[in-house]
This record gives C-alpha cells, structure tokens and sequence, in this order.
C-alpha cells in the first residue's frame, strides 16, 4: 500500500493542533462562563400558604369573642408543637390558650384554670416555653367596676399545652402589661417584667414615676426574686417593655418613654379618638449582663412620633429580637414622614451606636397610608423577618392587610413586601371603636427558622361594629431551599482552571501561527 505523502501529513497535522488549540480555549471559556453563572444572592420566590383562622369558636356566628394581642411560642424540644395566647375584651374581659401538635395545621383549645378566690377575669396573657419543652403562662386578674389588676398568676404545662397546671400567685395587685421570656439556656430560668403601678383612674395612671420591672425565677417559676427596677427613675412615663434574652444569657428590655405625653399617659383624652400627642417619644433599650440584677440603658431612637392616641394600659409593645451573633434588633411604628412607617434599628455585639433608622415599608413615602405594630423574629441561618399590619392598597387608610418583608444582610434593606393576609379588614372594629380608639391588640405574633415563617394576627373580617368580633388569623410563608451553590473553591477552580485551559488553548493556536513555514504550508 502507498504510504501518505510528506505535505498530507504536515497537513493533517497543522490542523489538529488548530483543532486542539480552538477546542481548549472553547472549554476554558465555558468553565469561566458556568463559574460566573452562580449567583449566591438570588433565592426562589417565597410561596404564602392560604390564611386560616386559629381560635376556636372563629367560624361560629354566635362566638362574637375579641381575640387580640397573640404571643407565639415554639417547643424547643419538639418543633411541631406551638402555643398561642390572646387577650379578649369583649363580650367580656378574658384569655385563652390554643396549642397545636402539627406545627399550626389544626388548634386546639385549653382551659386556663380560675384562681381561687378571684373574680373570673383572667386577662393579658402572655407564654414562654423554656428549654426543657415546659410551657409557662402569666395572666393577671381583674377586680371590679374598673376592672383593675389585682394580681399576677402563673401556670406551667408539661404536655405542650394540653393541660395547665393549677394557677400560682405571683405577683400583687396593679401590675400592668406583664411578659415573660426564657433563657434558652438555662432550663428551669424565667424572667417576667410589668409595669408597677402606684394608683390608676379610668384609662390613666395618676401618678408618674411607676417603674418597670422585672423578676427572676431559677426553678421554674416555682419562686421568684424580689423586683428589681428596670427602668431609669429619671424617666417618669415609661411603658410597654417587651423583654428578650441574648445567645449568652444576657437579658434585654425594649421599651418607651412617652416623654411629656399626659394626653395618653393622664388620660387627658378621656377615653376618646382624635390627634395623637404631637410631641416626641424615646424607645429605650436596657440590658442586664447578671440575671436581671443591674441594668444599663441605651436609647435607640429619641425622636419618635405617636401614630394615634391609645389606652395607657394596653399600649402598643416595641418588637425586640437578638440573632446567633448577639446583634439586636428593635422595631417600631412612627410617624415622622407625615404617615406611620415601620422602622428597624440594631446593634452589634460590642456597639455602643445603633445603626438605622431603616424603612421597613416599601411603600412610597408619605403616601397616607399606615403600616405599623411590627412583629420581628430572627431564622436560625440569620434571616430576619418583619411582620406588619398595613393599609397600602386602601387610599381611604381603614382596610387593613398584613404584610411580611425579610432581609438577609442584618436589617440594612428588606425584600419586597408580600401580603399574608388573603382579604383586607376593617381597622374600626374592635374595643373602643365607638369612642373612637379601636384596639386591634398590643402585639402580633411570628415564629422563623430557616424553612419558613409563620404570622398570627388580628382580624376582623367576621366582625361587625355591632359584634366587635375579632379573630386570630395565621398565615405560614415558605422559603424554599435555595439550589446548593457550589463551594467558593468549587468557583474558582472552574473560574481559574478555566483559564488556563484556554491560555494554553491560545498558545498552540499562536504556535501554529509563528511557527516554521513549512508547518503551515497546505
């Protein structure tokens, strides 16, 4: 057989190395490309689950109960098992507490037992579970025509809330707005703060000066400290404290100076609806590092504005949260722009100078509408949620909806708002709306871990201004797992081998193309 001539060979290999050279340099350029294409900041779009009402008795036309001011807790020793308490106004003043086993798919109700010797009032209620799964519930009791507290009760649950213990007195008469938390690391360790009040008229406290303070419990709730005083004496209108205790045990207390206001705190308005005071108010963190023993204070904003006039012993409570890193974070409504806004500041661990205000709300400022009463909660994996009630697609300002907003760089800016709530409801119904000071509740609840959040608020929707009737409402929003992107040495070992394949890609080409004449020659 003849053999290939010298030139055909020269050929043929002049254009494999072509080959080589432009096949290389489209493999490195694709390596580049695909470790470009990851992008770590994009995540699928969260999904809201349809809202469902919570309590019992919700859906029967002859339960006009008012349900508001949800707190929202979670075993920590079994994750599907959650807890919500709420304080009834009307038909009269009561509490009740739902639990659920399947991670809020189905409620049920429990019983909270009568005191001895007291009226049947329970009222304000509030829930902690500790870290040993015991889920502990503070009430206080009504006495009389005015409807005062006369004391403070605790009892505890060891079946994720389907039974309740036999209430204890621990507390005396006047203290308002009692909240609990927990120290998660401290099994049996409780803290309670309220605010104690010397002497009350109708809708006012007649002196200034009542200090909030706080209470500390080692076994359980079994026993408590002596109060000590949490806020500065110096601040002689202080109130709703919302308390929280930190990754190392440190126990945190976001609350308000009302400053000057005697609209609110005197009761000047005599129970009845107009312009909020129009003067400034102080949120006010404090912080104990030895168990609520001594405490230091920081102001985190002192030129807050009042969006409304509002019953001193019930008042909107300040949403406090910390994160795995000690960062805390406060939020709160205001109405410095013109129309009330909800603000986020924090703190890092080891800061003395609070970041923010930032803007919660994504909508367009000064635009007359309302969103106001946040509720945070901070996911395992540091995502920080807010949830709101909020008026923006009603230009009239009444129709409420809820809306959620997360960030994922320490409350520096927020995602776009999604609507949780699936119908709007009517602001004016509640306790109070025929004087003008409707009462949606002081507080709303939220729980977060990195798969989801769940909101439970106030509604209205099966409420009329005759009935009053308000419910609890929940909605659950689900973040989807983001697709596992690749490790950072992943991304540079396809940006950076990439490369190289391509350089020597381009060599041979520039080999082939400086090269002997002969080795080119067709």
């Amino acid at each position: 057989m003849a053999s290939k001539s010298p030139d055909r060979q020269r050929r043929r290999g002049s254009l494999l190395w072509v080959a080589l050279g432009a096949s290389l340099m489209l493999i490195g350029a694709g390596a580049v490309i695909l470790a470009g294409s990851f992008d770590r900041t994009r995540t699928p779009a969260p999904v809201v689950s349809p809202d469902a009402p919570v309590n019992v008795g919700a859906d029967k036309p002859g339960d006009i109960s008012a349900h508001n001011s949800p707190t929202l807790v979670r075993n920590p020793t079994q994750s599907d098992n959650l807890a919500v308490s709420s304080r009834i106004d009307t038909p009269f003043f009561s509490c009740a507490l739902h639990f659920s086993l399947d991670g809020g798919k189905s409620w049920s109700l429990t019983g909270v037992p009568a005191p001895e010797g007291e009226e049947a009032k329970c009222f304000a209620p509030d829930l902690a579970f500790s870290s040993d799964g015991t889920l502990h519930l503070a009430f206080v009791t009504l006495k009389g025509e005015g409807n005062v507290p006369n004391a403070v009760w605790m009892s505890r649950s060891k079946d994720g809330g389907r039974t309740l213990s036999k209430p204890v007195k621990v507390g005396g008469p006047l203290a308002f707005q009692v909240r609990l938390a927990a120290d998660p690391a401290t099994p049996r360790r409780l803290y309670m703060t309220w605010l104690q009040a010397s002497e009350v008229a109708p809708f006012q406290f007649t002196e200034t000066g009542n200090p909030i303070q706080v209470a500390r419990s080692d076994d359980g709730g079994a026993s408590w400290s002596r109060p000590v005083r949490v806020s500065d004496p110096a601040r002689q209108r202080v109130v709703a404290a919302s308390p929280v205790v930190g990754p190392d045990g440190e126990l945190y207390a976001l609350y308000l100076d009302l400053g000057g206001d005697t609209l609110d705190y005197a009761g000047a308005h005599g129970g009845r609806g107009g312009p909020p005071y129009g003067g400034d108010y102080e949120l006010v963190l404090a912080r104990s590092r030895d168990q609520g023993k001594t405490w230091q204070e920081s102001s985190v904003d002192d030129g807050l504005r009042a969006i409304e006039r509002f019953i001193v012993f019930t008042p909107a409570f300040p949403s406090v949260a910390v994160d795995g890193s000690g960062r805390v974070y406060a939020a709160f409504h205001d109405n410095r722009s013109g129309d009330p806004d909800v603000l986020l500041w924090s703190l890092a661990r080891g800061e003395s100078e609070w970041e923010g205000p930032t803007r919660v709300n994504d909508t367009a400022e000064r635009d007359g509408t309302s969103q106001y009463l946040p509720k945070l909660a901070v996911a395992p994996g540091g995502r920080l949620d807010v949830v709101y009630y909020d008026r923006r697609a009603d230009r009239k300002n009444i129709m409420n909806e809820v809306s959620l907003q997360s960030s994922s760089n320490a409350g520096k800016s927020f995602s776009r708002a999604l609507a949780v709530s699936s119908l709007p409801f009517d602001s004016r119904i509640g306790y109070g709306a025929k004087e003008g000071l409707p009462d949606l509740g002081s507080r709303s609840g939220l729980l977060s871990d990195d798969r989801r959040a769940l909101a439970i608020w106030t509604d209205t929707r099966a409420g009329t201004p005759a009935t009053q009737k308000q419910n609890l409402q929940q909605a659950s929003v689900a973040f989807a797992e983001p697709t596992n992107p690749p490790s950072q040495l992943v991304e540079d070992g396809l940006r950076y081998g990439g490369l190289a394949v391509a350089l020597v890609g381009l060599l041979l080409l520039g080999q082939w193309i400086t090269g002997p004449e002969s080795a080119r020659r067709p």
